[in-house]
């Protein structure tokens, strides 16, 4: 029986395999070796804004009188610093108030802001399109601008060294109010039509749909808002004007006054930043949410 085998001499030009072109696999060598570069670079920016909390974490937990940088790295690490610092002056005084300024400023602002942005993006009022854009132009005017006036009302009024002085001026925030806003009416009128027929008020939908839909935004604007009070020191070096009065960023100036060593103050430095860290970790989730979302939607 002759075989019906065809041989390599005998196979088409048509079917044959192509051998590969030469110089074909360059250019993805060359994506992968700047794909590498690049890597490298980010490598070495992160160490450069890194390396500024590592001094830090280094000089507050080196042990007193020890060798530490930049002289020297320390053998063994204490927090003994960190206990020294809250005997110094009114440091946990100053901890718990820059606490309460940026909590119970945050709680405000955002429940404010999320009733002021639902009211503007779904009501129907006269003088809506003027209140709104009012509202945008004070994003235009710089703080230091109003810092005067501002402190004048809340002095005439004695909030001078008070918390509710503190926090009383910084509770409208513009910013959060249009953000919100552009959430609110992005959101399908089904909801709310569907929200009247069951009979639900304003409060019900405000409460039981808007808020629930927009943690993302809330939870995004928590973070700068919390940031914005937890290291503002303008205006609380303004209006706390005593040592009991004042928060931990304007402590953490002055303590460079006094007869305080690098290494504490490189502590209470630390311990302001830990809630700052913290509250991105357990937060970021949602900034990633409100960027999908605000994709999704765009």
């Amino acid at each position: 029986m002759t075989s019906t085998a065809m041989t390599p001499a005998a196979v088409p030009d048509s079917i044959r395999p192509s051998s590969p072109v030469p110089g074909t696999k360059r250019p993805r060598r060359r994506r992968r070796t700047g794909q590498t570069w690049t890597l490298v670079a980010l490598i070495v920016i992160s160490l450069f804004t890194v390396a500024p909390l590592i001094a830090v974490v280094i000089l507050a937990l080196s042990p007193a009188d020890a060798p530490t940088i930049p002289h020297a790295i320390p053998e063994a690490l204490t927090f003994d610093n960190i206990i020294r610092i809250f005997r110094v002056g009114e440091f946990p005084l100053w901890v718990w108030n820059s606490v309460v300024y940026s909590v119970v400023s945050v709680v405000i602002v955002l429940f404010t802001a999320a009733m002021a942005a639902y009211a503007l993006a779904r009501k129907r009022f006269p003088g809506r399109n003027a209140l709104l854009w009012s509202i945008i132009a004070t994003l235009m005017v710089p703080m230091q601008a109003t810092l005067i006036p501002t402190f004048i009302l809340v002095a005439g009024a004695g909030g001078v060294n008070t918390l509710w002085g503190l926090i009383l001026p910084t509770l409208a925030n513009a910013q959060a109010v249009f953000l919100i806003r552009q959430f609110v009416m992005d959101m399908p009128d089904e909801l709310f039509d569907a929200a009247r027929i069951d009979g639900a008020g304003e409060w019900r939908t405000f409460v039981s749909i808007v808020l629930p839909l927009i943690k993302p935004v809330l939870a995004t604007l928590a973070i700068f808002v919390f940031l914005w009070h937890w290291n503002d020191l303008l205006w609380p070096l303004v209006v706390g004007q005593s040592d009991e009065a004042r928060t931990l960023t304007v402590g953490l100036a002055t303590l460079n006054t006094e007869t305080v060593s690098t290494s504490n103050i490189m502590a209470a430095a630390l311990i302001s930043f830990v809630p700052c860290f913290l509250i991105f970790i357990f937060l970021q989730r949602h900034i990633v949410e409100s960027i999908t979302a605000s994709g999704i939607k765009g």
